[in-house]
């Protein structure tokens, strides 16, 4: 019979997400949340330890002469089952990690327990896309592309506009949308391929160079500005340097400030827990969120597939009656 532990374990198994902030290692993150899952485990209410039978000797017979020895059976607690004498139920619990966020990026990081690391594997072999914001600076730059490496060069950057930016953000998009369909390994005229660029599931076979799928300015204020990015097989490394070189189409340089994920493959920000949430009932709540949202999608996809299986109208369930 499963324990009330085991039974809380069993509604953990799944995918959730979370926010990591900046400045904060991902080894770090997920440390503190099996530490919080673990604690919420073993406090779980404990069940009554079962009895057994002991012979203790009666309270009278001691007074008397010890003609012979006066048992009588009671039903006694089995203390070696105590919680305080068999240690915690659960010392233990394998949380997966998605794709890592680097010690100096921040957004959503997306984990698994249990048997959601199978499923948190199938994710990421479906060619999820993620998004981030990337926030910019022009008129540095640095040794490792952020505003905190060591400066090798300043610049001038007053010429640069919105509409300079944007036909360099057109160039780069329209040399990855060729690498895309490079990578896809699948001939672009063919039906196959429309189908799959119909359901987004166009992308590289397996490992390949980093690609972006989207890339757009979102705020314009020199020397700042922020891109939004759609993107395969990054690295927040790769992202910085994009910022450095669209410093130099733009005959200047520039730095990056910040990366944050706002996206990954069906989790957004809206859907990660922040740190004062990361508790064995919040993720089971956000586990099970997922779970009805992955449910409705199925359901609507079925639907689009097949059209008789959607639930008939009302007018038409009036007219039948």
């Amino acid at each position: 019979m499963a324990t009330p532990a085991i039974r809380m374990f069993r509604g953990l198994e799944g995918l959730f997400c979370v926010y990591k902030p900046s400045g904060v290692h991902w080894k770090l993150t997920r440390d503190s949340i099996e530490t919080k899952l673990l604690k919420g485990l073993n406090v779980a209410p404990v069940e009554p330890l079962p009895q057994e039978v002991r012979f203790l000797p009666q309270p009278d017979s001691e007074t008397e002469a010890p003609k012979g020895l006066a048992l009588s059976a009671a039903w006694l607690p089995v203390l070696s089952k105590h919680h305080l004498v068999t240690g915690p139920e659960f010392q233990h619990i394998r949380v997966g990690v998605g794709h890592r966020l680097d010690a100096f990026s921040s957004g959503v990081l997306v984990l698994a327990v249990g048997n959601g690391n199978k499923a948190l594997q199938d994710l990421y072999s479906s060619r999820v896309t993620r998004d981030y914001t990337l926030e910019g600076e022009f008129g540095t730059a640095t040794d490792d592309f952020s505003h905190t490496g060591r400066v090798v060069e300043r610049s001038t950057y007053g010429h640069i506009t919105q509409d300079k930016l944007d036909r360099v953000l057109a160039m780069l998009q329209g040399a990855n949308k060729k690498a895309l369909l490079m990578y896809s390994n699948v001939d672009m005229r063919s039906q196959e391929a429309y189908e799959m660029a119909v359901q987004g599931l166009l992308g590289p076979e397996g490992k390949s160079e980093p690609i972006l799928t989207g890339l757009r300015c979102i705020h314009f204020q020199p020397p700042n500005f922020t891109l939004e990015v759609q993107c395969l097989n990054e690295t927040q490394k790769y992202l910085r340097k994009v910022v450095h070189e669209i410093g130099l189409e733009l005959r200047s340089t520039a730095v990056c400030k910040g990366v944050r994920r706002t996206r990954d493959g069906p989790f957004t920000l809206q859907d990660a827990l922040t740190h004062h949430h990361w508790t064995a009932s919040d993720v089971m709540r956000a586990i099970r969120q997922y779970h009805s949202s992955k449910k409705k999608q199925k359901r609507s996809h079925a639907q689009i597939k097949d059209p008789g299986l959607q639930p008939p109208d009302e007018n038409t369930t009036a007219s039948q009656n």
